[in-house]
């Protein structure tokens, strides 16, 4: 049990039948009244992301939250096949227990599997990812204006805006915490 006082950013804990991660948090002194903690956390179960105030002095329960890390190996339908890079035990998992990460899935990537007692939570990816554009359009000579982007399609299905000088073939690094382009890899 840990004071809530005492919680930091990326700590997990337990709170009424749920296992959280805590994303962000703030002391609150009101002139008036108690103080209290502001908290922002993402239910590892669900994926949504709640605000929760609590009272000083309350007790929390630290969850003990278990990472693996996995290789993605290949898709089969709406199964996802991964190889833990230790033992070489594969675990499969659905579509629906991936989310929107699947977008990111390509054969090799190396990921954080999380599990809480036994229980698959999810995944956790690399903040960045290189991947291959397999299809764009190509630049037009003179559409110069400031900051011009262009649609492209990723070797894994997913669509990003790209800058008008990167060409079909290349490869970019994308991140995975907006989906956005970063650069050239």
């Amino acid at each position: 049990m840990i004071n809530v006082n005492d919680i930091k950013n990326g700590m997990t804990i337990l709170f009424e039948d749920n296992i959280y991660t805590v994303l962000e948090f703030s002391h609150v002194k009101p002139g008036k009244g108690a103080a209290f903690v502001q908290a922002k956390l993402k239910n590892l179960r669900t994926g949504s992301i709640v605000e929760k105030r609590f009272n000083s002095g309350v007790k929390l329960e630290k969850a003990m939250v278990e990472k693996k890390n996995m290789q993605f190996l290949y898709a089969s339908g709406d199964a996802y096949n991964f190889m833990n890079m230790e033992t070489y035990e594969q675990i499969e998992l659905d579509k629906n227990q991936i989310g929107e990460d699947v977008e990111y899935l390509k054969e090799g990537l190396n990921v954080d599997v999380t599990f809480f007692q036994g229980e698959l939570l999810g995944l956790i990816l690399p903040e960045k990812i290189e991947m291959k554009i397999t299809k764009t359009e190509p630049a037009v000579k003179g559409n110069t204006t400031n900051n011009a982007m262009k649609d492209a399609e990723l070797e894994t299905g997913m669509k990003v805006r790209v800058p008008l000088f990167v060409e079909e073939g290349e490869s970019i690094i994308v991140s995975t915490k907006d989906g956005k382009y970063v650069s050239r890899a």
